[in-house]
């Protein structure tokens, strides 16, 4: 605190004065020495000359010249902090698993680390194939043509997640074109997006393109929507494919490419996708032999679900802001039952 460093046995009761004997401010060098019966200037966070115990603030003292005189009794308060009294040598801070947000910037910087060990992003390529894709904008140029939908919203949520985007491409349906831009994909990032082309079609290559040397971890995953979410291990490398359908690609990707860029930069993957219990507003219908995953939003009254719930939708994508999760083969429930949902 501002004000005068001074001994406890020194004190009397108000008035009383001592003389000024020296002047601590903040950056000084410590090991000042306080003299008997005398008191130190001092600035708020500046080094307390050995020898004082006490600072008792400036709205209680007057200073004239080389002396200063306590006109209020002090308080119980001592004003000092001690050293080591926030933190000591040894103590974890910031351990392995914390993303480095400003909180933790800023305790690791009052450690005085000017570095620190760290997971690097997941660097990640998103590759969105289609001939009947265009870029937002021009897609009204060409007959036919659909404006690309996806990867805008996967490269944000990629990035929300911790990854690193390097690029994304917009190719067409062309299985060398694709191989080549994979090969380029899989040489710059530890994570490629493929984007559509993931199904059972006559031009779906996206799985082909990798060949034999695709291990997949998963090819398919028994979910409504996103099915033909799959996950494979190419050389030192991770490919996740994502459906074509926007909803289902940003579905799926809330549900595995969270965890897995969470994984991939040194935090808890299971944290992301820990489901949260509350009431739905709406009556739920029976679910088929796929978990489900139903967009809702919050309100007041409860989770409210999407008008629309197919997979194409977009404009209910964008109100929605939890995912309802359906176990295979569930009944019926009445509004007001109670579900178990994830923040999308």
């Amino acid at each position: 605190m501002d004000g005068y460093a001074v001994r406890e046995s020194d004190l009397s009761d108000a008035s009383f004065s001592l003389p000024i004997a020296g002047e601590a401010a903040a950056g000084a060098p410590p090991g000042q020495v306080l003299p008997d019966r005398s008191a130190f200037r001092i600035f708020t966070g500046a080094p307390v000359p050995q020898g004082a115990d006490r600072v008792i603030v400036q709205e209680n003292a007057e200073r004239d010249g080389d002396r200063v005189t306590f006109v209020r009794p002090h308080g119980a308060g001592r004003n000092i902090r001690s050293a080591g009294s926030d933190f000591a040598a040894g103590e974890a801070l910031v351990p392995a698993g914390v993303r480095l947000d400003w909180r933790a910037q800023t305790t690791a910087a009052a450690a005085d680390r000017g570095e620190l060990v760290v997971y690097h992003q997941p660097r990640a390529v998103i590759i969105a194939t289609g001939d009947e894709l265009a870029a937002p904008g021009d897609a009204d140029e060409r007959p036919g043509a659909v404006p690309e939908s996806v990867s805008p919203g996967i490269g944000a949520f990629a990035t929300l997640q911790g990854g690193h985007l390097l690029r994304a491409e917009r190719l067409p349906d062309a299985p060398d074109v694709m191989a080549d831009a994979a090969a380029r994909a899989l040489a710059d990032a530890d994570l490629v997006i493929m984007i559509g082309g993931a199904s059972v079609g006559d031009r779906d290559y996206s799985r082909s393109v990798f060949g034999q040397y695709a291990n997949y971890v998963f090819s398919k995953v028994a979910i409504k929507p996103g099915k033909p979410v799959w996950l494979a291990k190419v050389g030192g490398r991770l490919v996740m494919g994502l459906p074509g359908n926007p909803t289902s690609a940003l579905v799926t990707a809330r549900l595995f490419l969270a965890p897995l860029l969470v994984g991939l930069g040194g935090g808890d993957a299971a944290s992301v996708v820990r489901f949260e219990t509350g009431l739905c507003a709406d009556a739920l219908p029976a679910c088929g032999d796929r978990e489900t995953f139903l967009r809702a939003r919050r309100t007041a009254g409860g989770l409210v679900l999407a008008d629309s719930q197919d997979s194409g939708s977009q404009r209910s994508l964008a109100a929605s802001d939890t995912l309802i999760r359906r176990l295979p083969g569930a009944p019926a429930a009445p509004a007001g039952a109670e579900v178990a949902y994830l923040d999308f």
